[in-house]
């Protein structure tokens, strides 16, 4: 079988939206399934799974050629796991597509806030993209991890001094936010010119999460559209600034095409503003947001279309206005790393509230997926070792957090269930390990990267008297012998 298509099973789990079941009603078993016969190779953004997800010899679920149950006893759970056909996969998809549809120049940058790892970040460069990070932290991990300081490019929104000192010793791109940012530059007063990027808020409503809508003018990121031409004329007076890029981001897990094509327009008539005031700009960046398939209803554009409509409305807005083309970035993150993620739990604890609900209890929760209690988010699931068996309760899947709204998947359909079971969460790999919290000061998750039969441990589980280890009991607390 080829690792980009799956077997069909009779029964298995159904995405938490396709159980459509109240309180204690059975699950249909004709409902969508979280793998698919025919699994899109070229956009994975738009399966639910990885790439290489299927069912082996054993009729048990397997990704990177290994079953999904050996990876739970032999690294304990929770654990997250990274595919990295998937990985590579979505990174040539948009590398493939920029070249394909886009006649100049253009780089595609990992937004490493979804998730930041060595293991990733040289992933990443491997394939020849770039990053944008947004702290120190994150910064620090994409230079370890191998990635080239002219293929960084810095956001933030309060930069610290010391993280723009990094940045511009470093030789990185920094995305001036706000004014603040050109404060805390002069003050630095680099040798040699700064360069930077410079950040303005396009204007643009999506249909998105309020939280994650950051393209609108009541926004914290970036310059008001009204700033622009004073910003820039304030750094064309600056010797120690280098404006080289323009960007402007609309948000995130975004579905429809037609912001992006109004974005190019804001773009290309910020771009002719700074190069009338005599900047050299070159770089384009539109940002990321395109979303991915958590549940079956969802239905993302391809990376293709994506990368498409972006490129032939920068060339046509820059045409229009008889500009020469720039070079075109953009930031992928949840796109990028997702879908390669899977999250495996134990079962523990049934709780059946007769007429009401059923809640099934894991060994995580909120603390290594912090998405649904915030942005009430939906994800697909199944029992890793039976997912062909028939799907013939609905149940609400629970975290072991002290907070009752730690709620990881409402209404799911599942085979019954019993302690011991390796549940599968799919499309894990964007915001769950970099969004991880200690809450009830529980450990952070191990990571593995699998590919080709081969699991190596990327991010180690963290232990519960590690925890400890910034803790500071001054002397007049302890106690007396």
């Amino acid at each position: 079988m080829s690792s980009s298509t799956a077997s069909a099973p009779s029964g298995a789990a159904i995405s938490a939206d396709a159980a459509g079941a109240g309180a204690g009603s059975p699950a249909a078993t004709s409902a969508p399934r979280p793998f698919e016969v025919e699994r899109d190779a070229a956009s994975p953004n738009r399966n639910l799974t990885p790439l290489t997800t299927r069912i082996d010899g054993q009729g048990q679920l397997e990704v990177g050629g290994i079953a999904l149950g050996e990876l739970a006893r032999r690294y304990g759970t929770p654990l997250y796991v990274l595919d990295e056909a998937t990985l590579r996969g979505t990174c040539a998809a948009y590398r493939d597509a920029l070249a394909a549809h886009y006649p100049g120049e253009a780089l595609a940058l990992y937004a490493s806030k979804a998730n930041s790892s060595l293991a990733i970040t040289a992933l990443v460069a491997s394939e020849g993209l770039g990053l944008d990070a947004v702290s120190a932290g994150e910064l620090l991990t994409a230079l370890d991890g191998g990635m080239a300081p002219d293929r960084i490019v810095f956001h933030g929104n309060n930069k610290s001094l010391e993280e723009l000192d990094l940045a511009v010793q470093r030789g990185v791109t920094v995305v001036v936010d706000n004014w603040f940012d050109l404060e805390n530059l002069a003050a630095l007063a680099p040798t040699a010119p700064a360069n930077l990027m410079l950040r303005f808020t396009p204007g643009i409503e999506c249909h998105t999460h309020e939280y994650i809508r950051t393209g609108h003018l009541d926004s914290k990121f970036g310059f008001d559209p009204d700033q622009l031409e004073p910003v820039l004329k304030h750094l064309a007076g600056c010797p120690w600034a280098r404006l080289s890029g323009l960007h402007a981001h609309i948000g995130s897990q975004i579905f429809e095409l037609q912001p992006h094509h109004d974005l190019a327009a804001v773009l290309a008539d910020a771009l002719a503003l700074a190069r009338s005031l005599g900047h050299p700009v070159t770089d384009l960046n539109v940002g990321g947001g395109l979303g991915i398939r958590y549940v079956a209803s969802d239905d993302p554009p391809s990376i293709q279309q994506w990368v498409r409509t972006v490129a032939e409305a920068v060339v046509a807005a820059c045409q229009a206005r008889g500009l020469e083309l720039p070079r075109l970035l953009c930031e992928p993150g949840r796109s990028l790393v997702a879908t390669a993620g899977v999250t495996l739990y134990t079962v523990g604890s049934r709780k059946e509230i007769p007429g009401i609900r059923t809640y099934l209890s894991v060994d995580g929760g909120m603390s290594d997926n912090p998405r649904p209690i915030t942005y009430q988010s939906r994800y697909t699931a199944l029992l890793a070792e039976r997912p062909e068996a028939e799907a013939s309760e609905t149940v609400t899947v629970a975290g072991k957090h002290c907070e009752s709204g730690d709620v990881l998947l409402k209404d799911l359909a599942l085979p019954p269930a019993t302690s011991g079971e390796v549940l599968a969460v799919f499309a894990t790999g964007a915001y769950n390990a970099s969004m991880a919290s200690n809450y009830n000061r529980i450990p952070r998750p191990a990571t593995v990267l699998v590919g080709d039969g081969q699991a190596d441990l990327v991010q180690r589980r963290e232990r519960p008297e590690e925890l400890l280890r910034y803790d500071v009991l001054p002397e007049r607390l302890r106690p007396v012998a």
